[in-house]
């Protein structure tokens, strides 16, 4: 059974910092790009950050050099360290493994909570 599991949220301070791990397992993973999505509360759900197995990043403009994601692909681990959060990064965070090509797949983490508030 595939598993993305996200870790690491919690409640923090505007200006403050988090990090959020996601663990996969279940299958083996390749060719694929793992992502950062977050769904704030009456909002769509949007793409945050990415990362390819190779190693090529992307950035949402909101949090572009404040966030860094990180990939280790021998261990199936994804990060996202978040910096110099603001209120507005209050949401739901999760993880997502997408290969395009075949085997395709699409998995997605249970989401964790992030809060940024005073």
């Amino acid at each position: 059974q595939v598993q993305l599991a996200e870790s690491g949220g919690g409640l923090v301070q505007p200006g403050g910092s988090l990090t959020l791990s996601c663990a996969a397992s279940g299958t083996t993973f390749s060719g694929d790009v793992w992502r950062w999505y977050r769904q704030a509360p009456g909002k769509e759900r949007e793409l945050v950050a990415g990362v390819t197995s190779g190693g090529i990043i992307n950035y949402s403009d909101s949090v572009q050099d404040r966030f860094t994601i990180s990939r280790d692909n021998r261990k199936n681990m994804m990060w996202l360290q978040m910096n110099n959060l603001k209120p507005e990064d209050t949401a739901v965070y999760y993880c997502n493994a997408r290969r395009q090509w075949a085997p395709t797949y699409n998995y997605w983490g249970q989401g964790i909570q992030v809060t940024v508030s005073s």
